[in-house]
């Protein structure tokens, strides 16, 4: 009895108690309802299916079922595991990085398998047989996106091992920034995990006549599951199973189709009579909807943002401790977006290659083109069990490993940014974990509520880039500005950002409202059975018949990172310009890309005089570590972080007010006195140094 009344007289015990029984609540209703709507299946089915048809109930069975079911109990037991019987984690760090301890391999599956979504895995094969294989060059991008990343962006974020990506913006502009971007990325994500959510789920009511919301219900429950017990190490763990079950499927549905329909040599001979193999379409019409610049020029500008812009991503770089672990992470995630892509197409042209003769879209048997795999797979592989639930579950597997990234990345901004930064509460390092835990399932509620509004937005693949096009290239703008120009000022950033946001949002939402008719490639349904409802489609092989609607809106939506972007950088160094430019002296070394420093120290004299450049830009600029020793005040948090920001050859900045200014900075200079050192730095408070005050405050 007295054990038991400590217990309960302990705060920290009674958030987890509490957190378990609301998660267990949650999944048992769901179960039950999943059970419930299981049982009416056959006759919901029934009343919608022709007397020909197939029950697409009887086509999925208990093996079926069974494969679904082992894949999410996998991931809940990743997540049991590293949440309860792991080592304990107990500071923000260990939940939401992983502590810094994450090996090089599973942080590379696991930053591929975040950016392999469920729609992806239904959108590309549906593309292809629609509109050809023209948006396979998407794949030139992957790889242009990894040397741009780690030179350009990526150590700047592991040297300054910030744990939100966002606080840059403040350290380098101002706190108004930082929030702006941060509650940017909230409503980016949370969007776009809905959309991500749906998709599969789609996919599962399709096969097995499941109640779609029942279905989202399951995918959020499971997920929120494990990602709010387990942290990042459970995330990056359940994503390197759940890449091996996508794989796989992927691998079984290619293997399957290829072989009904008479081999790959077959499929590329088709795909080559109905004109699917155009790759270079040269049209510089920013309105054409796929063409060799909106993929490879607009494609890689959106995966920049992917990478380097986007909180999810930067936390799973800051999951290990080195520089080089994180470089070896992006080339494998760029190799394994190319391989699900070249599946995903081929997969594609499989489909086209045997719905020749009776397009599923045109002869009614399904209403959208995200419906076409799984149509194929439940109608063509009902009859080997388990292969249905297979290819399910890597939908599942694709979706849960994205959006739990999300709602880790989610946790992070709203603890750091909005909760520490904007409201400048400061949450005690021995709960910080526990507190992380509840945010992440309370924005994956938010993000479930907002699915019953995704459903009713239209194409799920072009909405889903369009979502993160639109945000993800402000974002990158921002960080650009402050990265790869050093004269920009706080108030051209503000500027900047909003200019670029208008822009993007513009252009987004008037092609929403206008809703232009997609392109089509020509299909027949002469071979299609008598009683099927088959309906007449309006092909449009031109994209520019509608002339009446405003270019703007008709841009290709693989341009709206590229718009943001440029738009925010344009209007941030013109407002810069106007407002007077900062020096680049007074920024740190750290804030400024490694690429950029080396290019401003290789200019004349002259040419460094007119645009105000240090004559030293190099490395004796920044500060030696020995300036400010690590203090036995401070916490676990702070001292792992500065451990590795000096290993990654910079100056942690986060845990200290301190910075030292341009080329004054005399830490390595012998030449000085140590007495002038201190009449050189600056403070981002109130009571910074008015000379900075372009840089520490909007």
């Amino acid at each position: 009895m007295a054990i038991d009344n400590f217990k309960w007289r302990c705060p920290l015990l009674k958030l987890t108690l509490l957190h378990k029984l609301v998660v267990f609540t949650t999944t048992s209703c769901i179960i039950a309802a999943a059970s419930a709507s299981t049982l009416n299946v056959s006759t919901s089915i029934n009343n919608t299916s022709s007397g020909n048809e197939t029950d697409l109930s009887e086509l999925f069975h208990w093996q079926d079922y069974g494969v679904l079911a082992a894949m999410l109990f996998v991931s809940c037991a990743i997540g049991v595991f590293y949440g309860y019987c792991g080592e304990k984690q107990t500071t923000g760090d260990d939940f939401l990085l992983g502590g810094s301890s994450m090996g090089t391999f599973p942080m590379a599956l696991s930053l591929a398998a975040s950016f392999i979504t469920a729609i992806e895995l239904l959108g590309n094969p549906a593309e292809m047989y629609i509109a050809g294989a023209q948006f396979w060059m998407i794949c030139i991008a992957f790889v242009l996106v990894v040397p741009i990343s780690s030179q350009l962006y990526l150590p700047v974020f592991m040297r300054l091992r910030l744990t939100s990506c966002y606080e840059y913006l403040e350290v380098r502009f101002c706190k108004s920034m930082r929030v702006y971007a941060s509650a940017l990325y909230m409503l980016q994500m949370i969007l776009y995990t809905a959309v991500a959510v749906y998709a599969p789920a789609l996919a599962l009511s399709d096969v097995t006549g499941l109640n779609t919301y029942v279905a989202v219900s399951l995918v959020y429950v499971v997920c929120i599951f494990y990602a709010s017990q387990g942290g990042m190490k459970a995330v990056i763990m359940t994503d390197s199973f759940q890449s091996a079950v996508l794989l796989a499927s992927l691998a079984t549905v290619l293997a399957l189709g290829a072989d009904q329909v008479g081999g790959l040599n077959a499929v590329w001979d088709y795909s080559r009579r109905s004109d699917r193999l155009h790759f270079f379409d040269m049209d510089p019409d920013p309105t054409v909807r796929h063409s060799f610049w909106s993929v490879v020029v607009g494609g890689t500008m959106y995966w920049v943002s992917m990478f380097c812009a986007n909180q999810a991503s930067v936390q799973k770089y800051l999951s290990v401790e080195r520089i080089s672990q994180a470089r070896i992470a992006l080339w494998v995630s760029a190799i394994g977006l190319i391989a699900v892509y070249s599946v995903n197409f081929i997969t594609g042209a499989v489909l086209a290659a045997h719905y020749a003769g009776c397009d599923p879209i045109q002869a009614g048997v399904i209403s959208a083109s995200d419906r076409l795999l799984p149509l194929y797979v439940v109608r063509e592989f009902g009859k080997y069990p388990g292969v249905p639930g297979f290819f399910v579950a890597g939908i599942f597997a694709a979706s849960l490993g994205t959006v739990a990234s999300a709602l880790n990345s989610l946790a992070a901004v709203a603890c750091q940014d909005l909760a520490n930064g904007l409201l400048g509460i400061t949450l005690p390092e021995e709960k910080g974990a526990m507190i992380a835990k509840w945010v992440c399932l309370a924005c994956g509620a938010i993000s479930f509520a907002l699915v019953f509004i995704v459903e009713r937005l239209g194409p799920v693949l072009q909405l889903a880039l369009s979502f993160n096009g639109m945000a993800g290239g402000v974002s990158l703008g921002l960080f650009s500005l402050g990265m790869l120009f050093p004269w920009a000022n706080s108030t051209g950033a503000v500027a900047g950002g909003i200019f670029g946001l208008l822009v993007v949002v513009v252009a987004g939402g008037g092609a929403q409202l206008a809703q232009v008719p997609l392109p089509r490639l020509p299909t027949s349904t002469d071979s299609c059975p008598a009683y099927y409802n088959l309906t007449s489609l309006i092909i449009s092989p031109s994209e520019n018949q509608d002339e009446a609607v405003f270019w703007l809106f008709r841009v290709s939506y693989l341009w709206y990172s590229s718009l943001g972007c440029v738009a925010t950088v344009l209007a941030g160094m013109v407002v810069s310009v106007i407002t007077g430019v900062t020096d680049p002296a007074h920024v740190p070394i750290d804030l400024i890309s490694p690429p950029v420093i080396s290019l401003l120290s290789a200019l004349p004299k002259k040419l460094k005089k007119a645009l105000r450049i240090p004559t030293r830009m190099g490395l004796e600029r920044r500060r030696s570590s020995s300036v400010r020793p690590p203090s036995i005040a401070d916490d676990k948090d702070t001292r792992r972080r500065r451990r590795l920001s000096e290993l990654a050859g910079g100056v942690f900045y986060s845990d200290a007010q301190i910075l030292t200014q341009g080329h004054d900075n005399l830490a390595m200079d012998t030449e000085k006195s140590h007495d002038h050192y201190h009449r050189t730095s600056f403070k981002l408070d109130k009571q910074s140094s008015p000379q900075l005050s372009r840089t520490s405050t909007c």
